[in-house]
């Protein structure tokens, strides 16, 4: 039977039970209703009639007159009609004789006083017997009431028990097959694939059912088809990491420990087989360089780990797994990323490192051997120049003043290779004093004063007095800033202007130069400050090594600071660094 029909068949019940208890009730309203009229109408105007002929009887004398002996008679025929008690025809009967002989005028004055009595006698009769019959019909009515009242309660309360039962047990008949089919849902959402539905009859219910079971026994079938495979691709997988030589360790969206390979646990003297599944927040508690990793935010810099008998660099890199999850919208079907856990990748880079190490003493020892030479040279150059030794013709001197320029900007390059070898070897001594910014920027203006004279160039200082201290290397700060100035010399016309700004900002003392020159390209500007990279120039200009501005990074960001630029084409360039101030 389909749901449908038992529904109708559930309401066409409650219907016929309403409709049952109505006409019951009608039925015994009626019957009361019946009974009351009953007593009200018969006996009620017998008892009018009779009173209305005692009226007569006591207000007028006798011999009656001939309207109210027509009046008498008037009433005493409709009693006549309404005769309702047993014994009331005969007393009417006994009553129209006296009457008559009461109203018979050949009736002397005691017969007439006898009928007289007769007459009252029977009045008397007839209103006893209504009344009489009023109290007896009065108690079959109350009884009658009684009896619909009664009947009226036992089919209220059977209705109501016929009612109750049907709102307790009908809704069950489409919560509890619903309620079994949410149970049964929620034991597939946890892949419990054995889970079944079982319900007799053929209703919609019952097809539901069947449907769910047949899409249980396929997913089943999927299930076990697909284990096989994923179980093999999961020990593949394992298999791959394992043996890679870089140290590998997942984490799962509740930082706990995916995996770990034999690289990863021998570094962090772990046992692989017993650290699956734990909390990585319990682990760094007893493992420091767990919580090292875990806490490298900057994943530029190296890890130096004693691995392989030796000091080792690692490279970690910190990688995010995120899961497609399509949401099914109205329209277009969108895709978003939800986060799986993450990886962390431990590259060993010794090798490379030992090699950048080997460059980076080359690269000291030959600036260091070269230093010596050229100097000598430029001594050489400058005696040739002294007068005394003798003169020098125009062609000679030009030379000279040549070999002068590359000297200096050879001496320059050792200085700035030499510095970078102490950057990288982390030998960079900086010597940290309390220094008025006024002081660092005069320092680095005498230094450049020449050059920019040389140019008609105007170095004009902006500047407030009495700025806080810094805490900084005054010749290593000086050193960026001279870098900065020369550079600014160097890109701008002649006759024209270098900006040097000192300011107070954000707990913290800014330096700029800005100069006035053709600008940098936006394109060449995020690489400014990377180790030997140049700016393509026209030729009018000379480049250097590509390092005053990668050593003056390390110097500003050594000392806490930091370092940027600003430039646009045809506006000039204003390089920058932030310092902050002593405590």
């Amino acid at each position: 039977m389909k749901i449908k029909t038992k529904l109708r068949l559930g309401f066409g019940f409650l219907f016929v039970v309403v409709l049952l208890f109505g006409s019951i009730s009608l039925y015994y309203m009626n019957q009361i209703s019946v009974s009351a009229k009953v007593i009200l109408k018969d006996n009620y105007e017998t008892l009018s009639y009779t009173r209305e002929m005692r009226s007569i009887l006591d207000q007028n004398d006798l011999p009656l007159s001939g309207d109210k002996k027509a009046v008498f008679l008037e009433k005493l025929a409709l009693e006549g009609k309404n005769v309702t008690e047993k014994g009331e025809g005969e007393a009417v009967k006994a009553l129209t004789a006296a009457f008559l002989q009461l109203t018979d005028p050949m009736s002397n004055p005691a017969q007439q006083k006898i009928a007289l009595a007769q007459v009252r006698a029977q009045l008397m009769v007839i209103d006893q017997l209504n009344m009489d019959g009023i109290v007896r019909k009065n108690d079959a009515a109350q009884k009658s009431v009684e009896k619909a009242s009664l009947y009226l309660v036992t089919t209220a309360c059977f209705c109501f028990l016929v009612l109750f039962s049907f709102i307790v047990n009908f809704p069950g008949f489409v919560a509890n097959p619903l309620r079994e089919f949410s149970e049964a849902i929620q034991e597939i959402g946890r892949k419990n694939y054995k889970q079944r539905l079982e319900f007799d009859g053929t209703d919609e219910f019952s097809e539901l059912a069947k449907s769910f079971n047949e899409m249980v026994e396929q997913l089943n079938k999927w299930e076990n088809s697909n284990l096989a495979k994923i179980q093999s691709e999961k020990l593949r997988i394992e298999a791959i990491i394992e043996q890679m030589q870089d140290a590998i360790i997942g984490l799962n969206e509740k930082q706990e420990i995916l995996f770990m390979n034999k690289v990863a646990a021998q570094i962090l003297n772990l046992d692989e087989g017993k650290v699956n599944g734990l909390n990585v927040k319990d682990l760094v508690k007893k493992n420091d360089l767990l919580a090292r990793i875990m806490k490298q935010e900057r994943n530029d810099q190296p890890i130096k780990i004693y691995a392989d008998q030796k000091e080792s660099y690692f490279q970690l890199q910190k990688r995010e797994i995120i899961v497609p999850v399509f949401e099914d919208q109205e329209a277009p079907v969108l895709q978003t990323g939800k986060t799986a856990g993450t990886v962390y990748i431990l590259n060993n880079i010794t090798q490379f490192k030992e090699l950048d190490e080997a460059k980076t003493n080359f690269i000291a020892t030959v600036s260091h051997e070269l230093k010596t030479p050229i100097s000598s040279i430029k001594m050489s150059l400058k005696l040739m120049d002294d007068e005394r030794i003798g003169l020098m013709n125009t062609e000679q001197k030009q030379l000279v003043e040549h070999i002068k320029d590359d000297c200096s900007r050879l001496l320059k390059i050792t200085s700035e290779l030499l510095d970078l070898a102490q950057v990288e070897t982390g030998n960079l001594q900086l010597n940290f004093v309390k220094a008025a910014p006024l002081e660092i920027v005069n320092y680095a203006l005498n230094a450049v004063r020449f050059q920019a004279e040389q140019k008609n160039i105007q170095l004009e200082l902006i500047s407030k007095e009495n700025l806080p201290v810094v805490n900084a290397d005054v010749e290593k700060t000086a050193w960026v800033l001279i870098n900065f100035l020369s550079n600014a010399l160097r890109y701008s016309a002649e006759k024209s202007k270098v900006q040097i700004e000192v300011q107070e900002k954000d707990h913290g003392i800014e330096f700029s130069v800005r100069d006035f020159g053709k600008g940098i390209d936006e394109q060449y500007q995020k690489r400014l400050f990377d180790r030997y990279f140049q700016v393509p120039t026209d030729g009018n200009n000379k480049s250097g090594s590509g390092l005053g501005l990668a050593i003056s990074k390390d110097f500003i960001e050594a000392e806490n600071g930091k370092i940027w630029v600003e430039s646009e084409i045809g506006e000039g360039s204003r390089f920058c660094f932030f310092l902050p101030t002593a405590e």
